[in-house]
């Protein structure tokens, strides 16, 4: 007799309902509940530190594939929530378990699933058991936004300019209780009002990049800022002094304010709280009217007057009907693919705007392909040469044909890797199963006309089924494996296709590749080339051999 022992815990903590303590608990039901306990085989599986949330966790994931191959006669948790307190994932194991004729038990609630009504009870406890996960998530955002309207830090990495510090507070039925609050950082301010000031100077984030490259001022473990970090910077009211004109501005978008304009300050900054959906993948930013604003106990180093101008700023920069961004332009092919030498960054391509530029209609306009160092900062960061964009496109395309003949290294690899897949093939595994079906099949007919016969006794009855089931057993195992490797058989097929096919098209490229789209192109370019490197005076092209 085979049993599976699943134990969980959120968060290790040494005592209390530890993985340990629930495994012994189970193994002390097995031990006074079971027949047969002493002869059992116990496999035991444990997730330390994983939710209960969803069923992500490597042991719970072991467990189901064990199920497959081992089958055992139960399956034993301390208590249901273990297992998942999501009704959807609870009732896609349970239904697993009753196909497969496992016996799930929660030692603490005592169900049996192989009952109707023990079935019933636990689906029922399994949506109590997701209903405390939401509630008490729903309490501790309640908690965390009801402590936001103090204007205390809540944790988290600390904005640029601050660190958090620890204080002690009295509260009203008089005990301490240890609150955080920012402590201003002089040297990371200055850093965040020469943004401001920049911006409102230039009116372009991107603008405000360059000047802190060329001053060589970086974030604060010594990076460069990056275009999404210097706005999100704009963008933080943290910065924002509670004046009467920051709070005019979050009235007018609706949000939950947690002052009143009397109580407006010029030495206290904001706190905003809410301003995402963490409820949501991603956690998109919301709406303001979502947002908590309440005054903190730290230094606020823009107005709210020019805090408001930055938002609106922003706000205007952003183009009306703007399409989704693609990763390549419409006229090159090279763009993305090339690397600097100098700077070890990604080339990009950009139409020239001087006076050589080709006027024609219809006719091809130049480019250049410039490092993104460059284009971020100028020759401050990188003074690497510019490349010509037709001409290296050009290049590159035509030293890539030499490759193309039948007898190069490339047609080589294509053709043993066509062998290995072969290899794997082999002998038809497919046909040992459905032998071993019939045979199964075979023996079951069999005992069925034996069970036909009269004067056979319950005892022997009771042994045939037992023999028949175990045949049926196996012929379920048989099929689910036929059909896996009917699975396998046919990607190996498609793979040979595939190489086939792209042996055809090399060849064929010599004969049309005049005519190929630019996509097309760079689909070629991708299977052909490892890497492109542009010294200032060389384009160096490195085959994938």
């Amino acid at each position: 007799m085979n049993i599976f022992i699943y134990s969980r815990k959120s968060v290790y903590t040494g005592k209390g309902e530890s993985v340990e303590n629930q495994v012994e608990m189970c193994k002390e039901y097995i031990s006074d509940k079971l027949p047969n306990a002493d002869q059992a085989e116990l496999s035991i599986y444990e997730d330390e530190g994983f939710s209960a949330k969803n069923t992500n966790r490597p042991q719970f994931q072991q467990m189901l594939k064990d199920l497959k191959k081992i089958r055992p006669q139960y399956v034993i948790c301390y208590r249901l929530d273990r297992i998942s307190r999501n009704v959807s994932d609870f009732s896609s194991l349970i239904e697993e378990l009753n196909h497969q004729n496992i016996s799930f038990i929660c030692i603490r609630e005592e169900f049996d699933t192989s009952k109707p009504m023990g079935k019933a009870m636990m689906y029922i406890a399994s949506v109590f058991a997701q209903l405390e996960r939401e509630t008490i998530a729903e309490r501790v955002r309640d908690n965390m936004l009801l402590l936001a309207r103090t204007g205390r830090w809540l944790g988290g990495t600390t904005p640029l300019g601050y660190t958090s510090e620890k204080l002690q507070e009295v509260v009203l039925d008089g005990k301490l209780k240890t609150a955080c609050k920012l402590k201003e950082n002089p040297g990371e301010l200055s850093i965040v009002s020469s943004i401001y000031e920049k911006f409102l100077e230039l009116r372009s984030v991107s603008g405000v990049s360059k000047y802190l490259i060329r001053e060589g001022i970086g974030t604060r473990n010594g990076n460069m800022f990056s275009l999404p970090g210097i706005k999100e910077i704009l963008q933080n009211p943290v910065y924002c002094i509670a004046d009467e004109e920051a709070w005019d501005f979050f009235r007018k978008h609706h949000a939950d304010i947690c002052f009143e304009r009397p109580d407006c300050s010029n030495r206290y900054g904001l706190l905003s709280y809410n301003k995402r959906d963490y409820r949501k993948k991603s956690a998109p930013r919301q709406e303001m009217d979502q947002w908590i604003v309440a005054m903190g106990k730290h230094k606020g180093v823009v107005s709210g007057k020019k805090w408001v101008t930055v938002q609106e700023i922003l706000k205007s920069n952003i183009p009306t009907g703007k399409k989704p961004s693609i990763m390549h332009n419409s006229y090159s092919l090279l763009s993305g693919t090339i690397y600097c030498s100098q700077c070890n960054s990604r080339m990009f391509a950009k139409q020239r705007r001087s006076k050589e530029r080709i006027r024609k209609e219809g006719s091809q306009k130049p480019y250049d392909y410039i490092c993104n160092s460059k284009l971020r900062a100028g020759t401050d960061l990188c003074n690497c040469f510019n490349l010509n964009g037709r001409k290296a496109d050009n290049m590159v395309f035509d030293s890539l044909l030499p490759y193309m003949n039948e007898n190069k290294n490339i047609f080589l690899q294509l053709d043993k890797l066509k062998r290995e897949l072969q290899k794997q093939i082999g002998k038809d595994p497919c046909k040992v199963i459905e032998d071993k079906i019939k045979k199964n099949t075979g023996e079951i007919n069999n005992l069925i006309s034996t069970l036909s016969h009269d004067n056979l006794g319950e005892s022997f009855i009771s042994r045939v089924n037992e023999k028949i089931s175990e045949l049926e057993g196996e012929i379920t195992s048989l099929l689910e494996e036929q059909s896996r490797l009917k699975n396998k058989a046919g990607s190996y097929e498609e793979s040979s296709l595939k190489i086939n096919q792209a042996s055809d098209d090399l060849i064929s490229v010599r004969r049309i590749y005049k005519i190929m789209t630019l996509e097309e192109k760079r689909t070629l370019i991708k299977l052909m080339v490892q890497k492109i490197v542009w010294d200032g005076k060389k384009l160096h092209v490195y085959i994938d051999q």
